[in-house]
């Protein structure tokens, strides 16, 4: 997944058609004098239609194209002729994307399954033609209604990784290491704070052919909640996954503490994320012997927990076995 592509968040001004309007024609023919009303009906302007693809990743295609508009409906005409309805715009977008107002940040619509379709913007309805308004008083209208206006508006569209796992954990964790080593993913690594600047996917292959998709996150710091570091932009990635695997690497001055921070600022950022089950994997372990390991088990958080080192891989297996586990449970 190459950072220069991957794009979580763009803003883009829709609108959709205007309706057609309907025909006030009097019917005419050679025999026929006074023929009475026979005007069609305006065409319906074209939807602004957002549709689910599972086949893309990024919202990329949209960077570029920040102004979307659908085609007007045409108008009615005679011998009850509609006019042709306005094409509609479909913008296919992946799963996880999500429709918010620009002013209030509201959530609209969230699109997560394939083909799954939302009208961003409803093209106007046609107008009724001439023939709708007659009666036995009034045999032959001159007026027929206009076609209803378009809608528009800016809309941001975000996306949430859909994964099964979600790596959480500070800068420099492990974390994308391990993701290279489990699965065929190539994210950037090298040893320094936030190498990680984009979320990153792999499949990761297990027992009996069975497999799961793990999202690399970029690191969490103190008061990400708030913003700091890359802290709002990819917290909401997190959301979306089923469980979450913390990474703490071994040589942490306080295991105990960086997990309480962590914890905290997801807390902090949506509550609901503690409902996730959560997995701890201690990284970097090959630096450990057994003495060490035991001293660090005294001071380890109460919850599944193994000592995995992606470099030397070993324990991997291990933490296989446990993220399947919460997975299936």
């Amino acid at each position: 997944m190459a950072q220069s592509n991957f794009i979580d968040y763009v803003k883009v001004f829709a609108r959709s058609g205007n309706g057609g309007s309907g025909s006030t024609h009097m019917r005419r023919e050679k025999y026929i004098a006074k023929g009475g009303p026979d005007g069609g009906d305006g065409g319906r302007g074209g939807h602004v239609i957002l549709r689910g693809n599972e086949q893309l990743w990024t919202l990329l295609h949209l960077k570029y194209k920040k102004h979307i508009f659908a085609e007007d409906g045409a108008s009615g005409s005679g011998a009850l002729k509609s006019g042709t309805e306005g094409d509609d715009v479909v913008l296919e977008v992946p799963l996880g994307t999500v429709i918010k107002d620009p002013d209030t940040f509201d959530e609209i619509y969230e699109i997560t399954e394939h083909n799954q379709e939302f009208i961003l913007m409803k093209g106007g309805k046609g107008g009724l033609g001439n023939n709708h308004f007659k009666t036995s008083t009034n045999q032959t209208p001159r007026y027929a209604q206009p076609g209803e206006d378009c809608e528009e508006d800016w809309r941001i569209l975000e996306l949430k990784l859909l994964a099964d796992v979600g790596l959480v954990g500070f800068p420099n964790a492990g974390k994308s290491t391990l993701l290279s080593v489990v699965s065929a993913a190539k994210p950037k690594i090298a040893d320094y704070a936030f190498t990680t600047l984009v979320p990153n996917l792999g499949i990761v292959s297990y027992r009996d052919s069975r497999s799961f998709v793990m999202a690399d996150i970029p690191g969490i710091i103190e008061g990400a909640h708030e913003g700091k570091g890359l802290g709002l932009r990819f917290l909401r990635h997190i959301e979306r996954n089923s469980m979450l695997l913390f990474m703490i690497p071994a040589d942490s001055d306080d295991i105990h503490k960086e997990y309480n921070v962590l914890v905290n600022e997801l807390k902090l950022y949506n509550p609901e994320l503690l409902d996730k089950r959560r997995v701890l994997a201690i990284s970097k372990s090959d630096m450990l012997d057994d003495e060490l390991k035991d001293e660090i088990r005294k001071d380890i958080p109460d919850i599944p927990y193994t000592f995995i080192s992606a470099v030397a891989q070993t324990g991997l297996n291990e933490i296989k076995d446990m993220i399947w586990k919460a997975l299936t449970q």
